[in-house]
């Protein structure tokens, strides 16, 4: 069985997860517990909607909890809304979706500088942190490896040796290929260092394949899954042919989805469906979700 979801916030009801603030307002604490506050809001009414249409999985925004892994922040969120938190994770639960987060690029724990390093792991526990509070025992912590500094085995090696200590965040880590650098190939082989899962995204596999097809990365990277006992995920997006390589379209090409679905081959998988539709992009795979009344609300 498949199961698909898509990152952030619903465009047609709308709703979001991912609503910030400037680094300058951090101090307004007010501003700040009203902003986490629509969020953690806004997740509910999500998963009460993606319930609803036979969504299976969602990836909360970044900024949940804006700025929380910040050295500024010291505002205490898990005892101000922990009982947000944990109501948001126990509705998930009892509706069957499953909760992701992504750290952006600039989180990379095998970077040669301290100071990265220090800043990678703040971020990467607070996303467990998250996890933790909301009582969520197969949520996705999903990373890329990073740059690879000219010497891709000391950056693995250096990766590995950072986070291995790390065994609340690894619970929950899983790593993923991108369309540069690191294949699928070489990112289950630094997974399969730490004991964790790997995911292959197909744009970036297309872009930076490493010498294997489609099937054969999904032989290596969703059998890793086995160990926690969790359902294997991957992510599919389509390129929009007007920007540069490895950016998103608005919705998944039909001859992208049909290549996964035979690359599957009638195999299980949580599908993350990275495009900039959002739960729009899922109505061409079959999901029963409504159509926006109008062109112009493309984002």
């Amino acid at each position: 069985m498949i199961r698909l979801g898509y990152p952030t916030q619903n465009l047609f009801i709308p709703a979001s997860t991912n609503r910030s603030l400037r680094l300058a307002n951090l101090g307004d604490e007010e501003k700040l517990k009203a902003l986490i506050r629509d969020n953690t809001s806004d997740l509910e009414t999500i998963l009460r909607w993606n319930a609803e249409h036979d969504i299976g999985l969602f990836r909360m925004g970044q900024n949940l909890i804006p700025f929380a892994s910040h050295p500024e922040f010291s505002y205490e969120w898990r005892e101000v809304h922990g009982e947000e938190l944990a109501r948001a994770g126990s509705l998930a639960a009892s509706l069957g979706v499953r909760l992701s987060m992504h750290p952006g690029q600039y989180i990379n724990p095998g970077s040669p500088k301290p100071e990265v390093v220090e800043r990678s792991l703040h971020e990467l526990r607070y996303v467990a942190a998250i996890f933790d509070a909301m009582g969520i025992s197969d949520g996705v912590l999903v990373l890329h490896l990073g740059g690879a500094y000219d010497d891709k085995e000391a950056s693995a090696k250096r990766f590995i040796e950072t986070m291995k200590p790390e065994t609340e965040t690894l619970r929950y880590l899983a790593l993923e290929n991108d369309e540069r650098i690191w294949t699928v190939e070489e990112v289950s082989r630094t997974a399969a260092a730490l004991g964790i899962p790997a995911i292959t995204d197909t744009l970036h596999h297309a872009l930076n394949p490493g010498g294997l097809a489609l099937p054969e990365a999904l032989d290596l990277s969703l059998p890793t899954w086995n160990s926690r006992g969790d359902r294997p995920k991957l992510h599919i997006s389509s390129q929009n042919p007007e920007k540069q390589a490895g950016a998103h379209d608005y919705a998944i090409h039909a001859e992208d989805w049909d290549v996964l679905r035979n690359a599957l081959d009638g195999r299980d998988a949580d599908i993350m469906v990275e495009a900039k539709g959002k739960e729009q992009a899922l109505i061409p795979l079959g999901a029963n979700v409504p159509k926006l009344a109008k062109e112009e609300n493309r984002a």
